[in-house]
């Protein structure tokens, strides 16, 4: 053993075992060619593709799909997000003339569906400005920066959040979600906080770990879970209370009576407290300013 080797062998602080890395080299390197090496038993766990995909793996999976968006984030200093919720079929104000015209030769369902996507098209620019406006507060608390805008990482109010952000320049989270047809992250999503998931229950929790404050405009049904979801933690303590900004009323009250819920008894009429209503970013950033004492 050199001198060298004997100096690093009584450092306290070195780490005594290999790690994975290393021993993934030396099962590379390994000379031997065999039937027992070549087959997938011999494969090292943690390198085993087939093995990890397994269905009884599945509580493994889950488990890194929590742990690495979370060390992942820990290591970019983000301290909290400003999660934006919204449709991924609303156009930008650019393409709301473009999406009437293409529908004039389809019917009357098909006409009506796309004058109603462009009349939302103001939300794209309300996401837009509120996303920009957290940007360019770039409010560090303890080291870690706040109010970072987080989105699902798809077009539409997704794509305005993250463009948003990336007009102010600072950097935004996308989480992104494996779907059966094409998706892919919008190109305004920071590169090393670009992430994908395979869970959605994984992937709503992430929304939420560091959520400062939510914004939710006109969306579907995947705007819905996340809405829904969201109320109900808040509602039933599970989440500490944060501001709720709920994005186009008109839309809102048409295709939910939140009244109704309550006076039908099944929720009490304070939990719509828990909603707050906005039109303009403006408004939006004021709501999350008043909760948190910003002005102070």
């Amino acid at each position: 053993m050199s001198a060298e080797d004997d100096k690093n062998c009584s450092d306290l602080h070195d780490y005594k075992f290999y790690h994975a890395d290393s021993e993934a080299t030396f099962a590379d390197s390994a000379p031997n060619d065999t039937p027992q090496t070549r087959h997938p038993a011999y494969k090292l766990a943690f390198r085993d593709t087939d093995f990890l995909l397994r269905e009884e793996l599945r509580p493994v999976r889950f488990q890194l799909e929590l742990l690495k968006p979370e060390m992942l984030l820990d290591e970019a200093r983000v301290g909290s997000t400003l999660v934006m919720y919204g449709s991924a079929r609303i156009p930008s104000p650019e393409e709301a003339d473009a999406k009437i015209e293409a529908a004039k030769g389809g019917s009357e369902f098909e006409q009506k569906v796309a004058k109603n996507l462009a009349a939302k098209a103001k939300y794209y620019q309300v996401a837009h400005d509120l996303a920009k406006m957290a940007g360019e507060k770039a409010i560090v608390e303890d080291g870690k920066r706040q109010f970072v805008v987080c989105s699902g990482g798809g077009p539409s109010i997704m794509e305005a959040a993250n463009r948003g952000a990336s007009d102010a320049g600072a950097e935004s989270i996308g989480l992104n979600i494996i779907l059966p047809h094409e998706q892919a992250p919008n190109p305004y999503v920071t590169p090393y906080l670009s992430l994908n998931f395979h869970y959605f229950a994984l992937r709503k929790m992430h929304f939420l770990i560091r959520a400062r404050a939510v914004a939710v405009f006109p969306g579907g049904f995947g705007t819905f879970d996340e809405f829904f979801e969201l109320l109900t933690l808040v509602q039933t303590g599970k989440m500490k209370p944060v501001p709720i900004l709920l994005y186009g009323k008109d839309f809102w009250t048409r295709v939910v009576d939140f009244e109704a819920i309550a006076e039908e008894g099944t929720i009490s009429k304070k939990d719509l407290d828990l909603i707050t209503w906005c039109e303009t970013a403006e408004e939006g950033w004021q709501a999350i300013a008043e909760f948190y004492d910003l002005e102070g």
